[in-house]
């Protein structure tokens, strides 16, 4: 599944799931994860979203790493389905 598609799945799912995942844009900070996805209750959560078995550049890694350093979750989607066991993470207490 093209990334496009896959981008547009997991956006639906979120807003099925009461939340929103707005497209995350960084300027002067390279390499951070496409969607930014915000759940009821307070639930955040980063996401890159890859092509099928594309797996992420060296930057992100290190943007990844950095962002669950500080305490956050962060996923790479490859398939779409991922997205329900990748929602009900970010929801868990």
């Amino acid at each position: 599944m093209r990334e496009k598609v896959l981008e547009q799945k997991l956006v639906k799912a979120v807003k099925a799931a009461g939340g929103i995942a707005p497209k995350f844009i960084s300027p002067g900070l390279a390499g951070m994860p496409d969607r930014l996805v915000l759940l009821p209750e307070g639930k955040i959560a980063f996401i890159e979203v890859k092509g099928y078995g594309i797996k992420p550049r060296p930057l992100q890694i290190k943007r990844h790493g950095m962002l669950r350093q500080l305490g956050f979750k962060v996923y790479v989607l490859d398939e779409q389905r991922r997205i329900g066991g990748i929602l009900n993470e970010i929801q868990a207490p």
